[in-house]
């Protein structure tokens, strides 16, 4: 296998070549041993049974692409589309295969293509995440019209007599959707600060998290202040760009990337906590997004490292004390940018069994991608549901009262499955659950 230089093209006769400053690494793509142990760990190739839909096939792909063997054609880069990038697989290998980042180089480097030999889904998409996530006004206004969907009684409606008439599709879709009914969080500043604070923190407040799970926010901000810390949140703060990196949409990700630095820097604290497994999983690698960027790859570094999960930073703190009852039974969906990517596995059972009455009770495969993965939802819907239903089908083991995740995209598609399936459960953030207690415990 012979390699290109990094920002030459491979020469294709057909086909998208991979270009620019994120060429998918040779070396990272030889650690891969073809052993297949990810494919058991890949929801994808759990659900269709194809070879090409597993890590081990996509790598494949990849490596073909790199050295001219294949063309990057559609239909090679429909499988490079399927992928939750859920990392799972990661975790499984012998081998330490960095596959999350060989997936968002060989992305990257398509996108870094001229745009008329982009794929016209991911340029579209690029553009929507480009123009709307990254942009807090449009954004709010796109979410307002979701809010007056819900406020109206429509989606209730939807939800309750319509259901049955309308289209299997659209129903689906339509359970995507959360019901904006509460005030967004959009509070900046200092948003709590008690008497004997041992810690101050920076809290990430996201772009669509807020707006979407106000509840979330309102619940960290209050157990951070429990645990001692004054909590602040910087007003210049923008969106972490995970997407955008999962999308392919390297420069825009690395746009955001700086200005939440210098935001953060700025701000003078401990820690950056972030209660979106997901945001923190991509301002944790901010250091090698950055990497090639000799004015921000120093700063970028030492931002990475102040990056905390809250469950994370919270299970190090003096949490558990003058904590409530919690009276119900509870499984946990182990977020897959936490579990994965990030390798926090104990600390929100911690956190859980802490609580005093609360019941755990696991599912079968707790780290198994629940189907969400930001869009995908939406971009690979049939897929998704498919991998939900398979989710829900763990979940119903537990009989479970709540269930628990530690991100908001993770809420919202476990929320869809509960709709979808009529299951007795609410959908909630360990933060949440440890928030009531907190409460329950201030009230005795």
């Amino acid at each position: 296998m012979t390699s290109a230089a990094p920002d030459a093209p491979v020469p294709h006769t057909h086909g998208v070549q991979f270009v620019g400053p994120d060429v998918p690494s040779l070396a990272d793509l030889q650690n891969c041993i073809h052993c297949g142990f990810c494919l058991p760990t890949c929801p994808t190739y759990v659900a269709t049974g194809q070879e090409l839909e597993s890590p081990r096939g996509r790598l494949h792909l990849i490596s073909a692409v790199l050295d001219g063997r294949i063309e990057a054609t559609e239909r090679t880069l429909d499988h490079f589309d399927r992928c939750l990038q859920c990392r799972a697989c990661e975790t499984a290998c012998p081998s330490s295969v960095p596959y999350g980042r060989i997936m968002e180089d060989a992305r990257a480097s398509i996108m870094a293509n001229v745009p008329s030999q982009q794929p016209a889904s991911w340029r579209v998409r690029a553009f929507a995440l480009r123009h709307v996530l990254a942009r807090k006004q449009v954004l709010r206004f796109v979410l307002d019209l979701g809010r007056l969907y819900s406020r109206s009684g429509l989606q209730t409606l939807a939800r309750g007599p319509l259901r049955r008439l309308l289209p299997a599709k659209l129903a689906r879709m339509e359970s995507s959707i959360p019901r904006l009914t509460q005030t967004p969080f959009r509070d900046t500043g200092t948003l709590a600060s008690p008497p004997e604070a041992t810690a101050r923190v920076a809290l990430l407040l996201g772009c669509m998290h807020g707006e979407m799970f106000p509840r979330m926010h309102e619940a960290t901000v209050r157990v951070l202040a429990h645990a001692g810390c004054e909590v602040v949140a910087p007003p210049t703060q923008v969106c972490c760009g995970a997407l955008h990196s999962h999308a392919g949409d390297a420069e825009t990700a690395r746009a955001l990337a700086r200005r939440n630095i210098a935001a953060f820097e700025s701000a003078g604290v401990d820690a950056i906590i972030v209660n979106a497994a997901g945001c923190g999983a991509a301002m944790k690698e901010y250091d090698r997004l950055l990497r090639n960027d000799p004015n921000w790859a120093g700063r970028a570094e030492r931002f990475s490292h102040s990056v905390k999960d809250v469950l994370e930073y919270v299970a190090t703190r003096d949490f558990a004390h003058d904590l409530g009852e919690v009276d119900e039974t509870v499984t946990l969906q182990d977020a897959c940018h936490l579990a994965h990517a990030q390798q926090i596995r104990e600390a929100p059972r911690a956190i859980l069994r802490a609580i005093p009455g609360l019941r755990l009770q696991e599912m079968r495969t707790p780290d198994r991608c629940c189907g969400s993965a930001g869009i995908y939802s939406f971009v690979q819907a049939d897929l998704s549901a498919q991998i939900l239903d398979a989710k829900m089908e763990d979940v119903a083991r537990t009989d479970a009262d709540i269930i628990c995740t530690e991100n908001p995209g993770c809420t919202l598609q476990l929320q869809a499955g509960v709709i979808r399936t009529g299951m007795d459960a609410e959908v909630r953030h360990v933060i949440e659950v440890l928030d009531q207690a907190v409460s329950a415990g201030a009230k005795r």
